[in-house]
């Protein structure tokens, strides 16, 4: 586009006044085609939307159950893990109670045990004390008595000699007066003999009796010679002292001799008849209730047969006749277990506690139980109502009746109307809800 200068000769030059500017209307203006109205687009578009509403929607519906199963399973998840928690924090509180109330138990059995412990060694100790103690005084008191014996064996002695030798006495034979001391010396060498057979556990009558006839005949001699020479008194007393010597040593050597063979005492035979008859009461109480216990056992025992023999009449009459019989003929008063096992494998043809029926029963739970373990584990079978159902139609309650079609007798790929894939997808959901209901 060319445009005129603004100055000619040196001279500004005015534009010219075109005046104003307005389009030129046209006589014929043109209007826009309107577009012609298509019936099959029209259906095509119609069908296009709802299929994509459907499918929208099938979508929309999945993703809402999912997200409903979901939350549910996320809720009963929840839940469960919750009840799961306490029944874990219950289970460990009462496992911590549980323990702690052992350990306290076995806190208490072990103070419980030490105490009765001590107490027992302290019994034990006092008693070992006291045994020893008495052990001191019954060593003390045959120390004593041992002496003393011996000091009044000497005293007696001297007192029976000089009367003795007295008598002997024989100023032609003065060797004679040797014979009281052969008399009072023999008695007491014949004591040590005793006493060295009670040491050895030998036989020792025999030394008693030489040691009692040596006294005695010493007594006779201070006796006789006393009341001639002398005065009675005289007499007497050194006959006893002739006697009481050996005597007391003797009832020394007795009581050794009791404890080596421990010989009880009377108190000690007197109380060991107590014993003996109070235990004789208590085994003849134990045999009476023992015959008593007895008479109870054989009286429940005959009545639990008689029941047992009234069950069986009741419940198998026919092998109970038949039993009755069988004993009659065996010779046996009473239906034992022998004939009635008998009665039985003749009627029955069976042992006791089996029959027909029973064998039938438990060969059907048999098979039963063959079929269960031949499913695969964790799935439950499910019932098929219809098998000529279409994959694509939902389960129904009603039976269906197959028709096949009339021109060939038989199904074809292509005879069910395929449907549209929002309604396939529809019918996919219903159909496995279906299903996981009938499972259910």
């Amino acid at each position: 586009m060319i445009t005129a200068p603004t100055q000619a000769n040196g001279h500004p030059r005015p534009l010219p006044d075109l005046g104003e500017r307005r389009p030129v209307e046209q006589d014929n203006p043109t209007e826009p085609p309107t577009p012609a109205v298509d019936p099959i687009s029209e259906a095509e578009a119609a069908a296009i939307r709802a299929r994509t509403y459907a499918e929208t929607e099938a979508i929309r519906i999945e993703a809402e159950g999912k997200a409903d199963a979901a939350r549910t399973l996320a809720a009963t998840e929840a839940e469960r893990q919750r009840l799961a928690n306490e029944r874990t924090a219950m289970r460990v509180e009462k496992e911590r109670a549980a323990h702690e109330a052992h350990l306290a138990e076995i806190n208490r059995k072990r103070e419980e045990s030490d105490r009765l412990a001590r107490q027992a060694r302290k019994a034990e100790e006092a008693e070992q004390q006291k045994a020893e103690k008495a052990d001191e005084e019954v060593a003390k008191a045959d120390a004593k008595w041992r002496t003393y014996a011996i000091r009044f064996a000497i005293v007696c002695g001297i007192v029976a000699l000089p009367v003795q030798i007295a008598a002997f006495w024989n100023p032609e034979a003065w060797w004679l007066v040797a014979a009281p001391v052969m008399l009072e010396g023999g008695s007491w060498v014949v004591q040590r003999g005793a006493a060295a057979a009670v040491a050895n556990r030998r036989p020792l009558w025999h030394y008693r009796t030489i040691a009692w006839l040596l006294a005695f005949i010493a007594a006779g001699i201070n006796l006789w010679h006393g009341w001639h020479a002398f005065d009675p008194a005289t007499a007497i007393a050194t006959a006893f002292a002739s006697v009481a010597g050996p005597g007391v040593w003797d009832l020394h050597e007795h009581g050794r001799i009791r404890k080596r063979d421990g010989a009880l005492t009377r108190r000690e035979r007197n109380a060991a008849k107590e014993v003996a008859k109070k235990q004789a009461e208590e085994e003849a109480a134990a045999e009476k209730v023992e015959a008593e216990r007895q008479a109870h056992l054989e009286n429940a025992a005959r009545a639990s047969a008689a029941a047992l023999d009234a069950n069986r009449e009741e419940n198998f009459p026919k092998v109970w006749k038949h039993a009755l019989k069988l004993a009659a003929a065996l010779g046996e008063t009473t239906v034992t277990e022998s004939v009635w096992r008998r009665a039985h494998n003749d009627i029955e043809g069976t042992e006791p506690g089996s029959s027909v029926d029973i064998i039938r029963g438990r060969n059907s739970a048999a098979r039963r139980v063959e079929a269960a373990r031949s499913e695969a584990p964790g799935n439950k079978p499910t019932k098929v109502t219809s098998p000529q159902r279409a994959s694509q139609m939902p389960p129904t309650s009603k039976t269906r009746r197959y028709n096949p079609p009339a021109r060939s007798g038989r199904r074809r790929p292509g005879d069910t109307p395929k449907y549209v894939p929002a309604a396939k997808k529809q019918a996919s959901i219903t159909a496995r809800t279906a299903a996981t209901e009938e499972q259910k």
